[in-house]
């Protein structure tokens, strides 16, 4: 499994032909740690070494896939937290050493996985220089988004701030992250199909996510949605019901007998969202759906101002960051089908 990942397409054609994919100089590895994952420091572990790597990335939706080593004993440490990144690390051959909770650190071999967000906690490594990876990196707020949109909530950081190795050989994961590889094709270098890219995308996170809380312990359909007071719980009912209406947050707080402030404020206690933002999520969710059973001879925006959409620049801007397409090639698509 993955012993071809970001090598060839699975009709045996080369990926990345013609593109700079090893390195023996630090220069160039480190310009490609900083482009793949954030900017930090690489130290090799012997002294005056040259870094014999293996560089090769390709994007599946805004999941940036690596293939990758340094090829002599390294220690990689200050990952910037500005970038804002989740890594998930899957050891091919060889082992690294990552940090755990408090002061325990993790050896990873062969099939196993490892995850840190770099955005919530500190984190470094050290390769033992026979290694292997096939690295995923993730925006945070991919991550978030695909939480609340499946969980109704952004979970906190007694989440992100673990770092805890998932999976093992031939775990659901594996078998994930191979399929994704094996859908990359050489003449395109990625996913030639939209709709199956955005979909993979999401399958990654929310898999990603289920092995992340359960190893930390965590319950994402019982946790916080549960633990949230009736009135954010009734908030997020009328806000769906109500979505084409597009009601203000002063209305559904008025509604509820409590102040906008409160409202919000619960939103950001139990939900890691404003009301405003929640809101703004149902409403796409409306129109991605009226899109999909559109019938024929409707255009795009005529829907879209049905659901009361004036400026239909920022409406595409924001439904292409929510679902990875703009609502003409979700119309489109649906009509292919």
């Amino acid at each position: 499994m993955l012993d071809a990942a970001l090598l060839v397409d699975t009709n045996g054609k080369p990926l990345l032909n013609g593109k700079v994919t090893s390195s023996r100089d630090w220069n160039v590895v480190n310009a490609f740690c900083e482009d793949t994952y954030t900017r930090l420091s690489a130290k090799p572990l012997i002294r005056g070494s040259d870094p014999d790597a293996t560089i090769r990335m390709l994007r599946i939706g805004r999941i940036k896939f690596s293939r990758f080593c340094f090829g002599t004993p390294t220690r990689a440490e200050d990952f910037d937290p500005a970038a804002g990144n989740i890594i998930v690390v899957n050891t091919l051959r060889g082992g690294l050493r990552h940090p755990l909770d408090g002061n325990a650190v993790a050896d990873t071999r062969s099939g196993d996985s490892y995850v840190v967000d770099c955005s919530r906690i500190d984190y470094w490594n050290i390769a033992d220089g026979h290694d292997l990876q096939l690295n995923l990196t993730i925006p945070h707020a991919l991550i978030e988004a695909v939480a609340a949109r499946w969980y109704g909530f952004v979970p906190d950081d007694s989440l992100w701030r673990r770092r805890l190795v998932f999976g093992r050989r031939q775990s659901a994961w594996l078998s994930l992250v191979d399929y994704a590889t094996r859908s990359l094709e050489a003449r395109h270098d990625g996913i030639a199909h939209s709709v199956i890219e955005q979909r993979i995308e999401e399958a990654l996170c929310l898999e990603l996510l289920h092995n992340w809380a359960r190893e930390a312990e965590l319950s994402l359909e019982v946790g916080a949605r549960a633990a949230a007071p009736y009135y954010v719980r009734e908030a997020e009912r009328l806000m769906s019901d109500h979505a084409r209406e597009a009601p203000s947050i002063a209305d559904i707080a008025g509604r509820l007998g409590i102040s906008a402030r409160s409202l919000s404020e619960g939103f950001r206690r139990f939900r890691g969202v404003r009301p405003h933002e929640y809101l703004g999520d149902r409403r796409l969710d409306g129109l991605r759906q009226a899109l999909l059973e559109a019938p024929a001879g409707q255009s795009a925006s005529a829907i879209a101002r049905s659901w009361g959409y004036v400026n239909l620049g920022v409406m595409a801007t924001r439904y292409r960051a929510r679902f990875g397409e703009t609502p003409t090639q979700t119309l489109v698509g649906a009509r292919s089908r």
